[in-house]
């Protein structure tokens, strides 16, 4: 398999005349935590967007295990193993956080659609989500509506279920994006954990979280690379701080 679990060469998005991604050469180290920065409109979203194919490219390709699925859809860029998270949270708020991860081990097993067999069918998959929330520190509220749960809890959640599909490379758009302090240092460290037996590349503003967990970071501004490196490296890069000046997130 190649170093590189996720490159694209030369990716360009343009919406009538406006130039939201440049010819952005990324690669992502296999096994890494990669995280995108840069300033409001820098493009991050956007890329994210590109990569899991909700939107098409105008220029460039895509190569994921050195397989080129710039044309690919949505749905077989998530059996390829590539799953994304969404910056709001994006779990059933009315079902339970154990029924929340069933439904996502269902959709990994191929029975999501069988609507025609008996609830208890679904039994064989509670010891997994169990597991599951227990991983993610959500065992006390099993059985809790979800809608009714704190915010951070509802972004574990949301890992939880990302991990129940097993990916090979997590996209995390914003993890900690609107938590306190608190629930900041319990997703770090889910990141953390998560990211021992696979590739996660993930856009985030909290700069205190991209230093503990990055181990590469590209910066991005107004749709190109400004810079690319360690945290130390971007951090001390000139045209980086004039990119942040007057701002004390990322």
């Amino acid at each position: 398999m190649p170093d590189h679990i996720l490159e694209t060469r030369n990716l360009t998005k343009e919406f009538k005349g406006f130039t939201a991604v440049n010819d952005l050469n990324l690669q992502v180290e296999r096994g890494s935590i990669h995280a995108l920065i840069g300033p409001n409109g820098a493009g991050k979203t956007t890329v994210f967007n590109l990569l899991t194919k909700f939107l098409q490219p105008s220029r460039g390709t895509i190569q994921y295990n050195g397989i080129d699925i710039t044309r690919e859809k949505p749905a077989d860029i998530a059996l390829r193993g590539v799953i994304r998270s969404f910056q709001i949270s994006a779990v059933f708020p009315g079902l339970t956080p154990r029924e929340n991860i069933r439904l996502a081990l269902q959709r990994r097993t191929g029975g999501s659609f069988r609507f025609w067999r008996s609830e208890r069918t679904l039994l064989a998959l509670h010891d997994q989500a169990d597991q599951l929330l227990a991983a993610v520190g959500l065992t006390a509220y099993a059985d809790t509506v979800t809608g009714e749960m704190a915010y951070g809890r509802k972004r574990a959640l949301e890992i939880a279920t990302t991990l129940a599909l097993e990916p090979e490379l997590m996209l995390l758009d914003e993890p900690t994006q609107g938590m306190g302090a608190e629930d900041v240092a319990q997703i770090t460290e889910l990141i953390r954990q998560a990211a021992a037996d696979r590739t996660i590349l993930m856009v985030e503003h909290n700069l205190n979280v991209v230093s503990t967990l990055a181990q590469r970071i590209t910066v991005l501004q107004r749709g190109t690379l400004l810079a690319e490196g360690s945290y130390d490296e971007v951090s001390r890069n000139p045209q980086v701080l004039e990119a942040y000046m007057g701002s004390t997130h990322a």
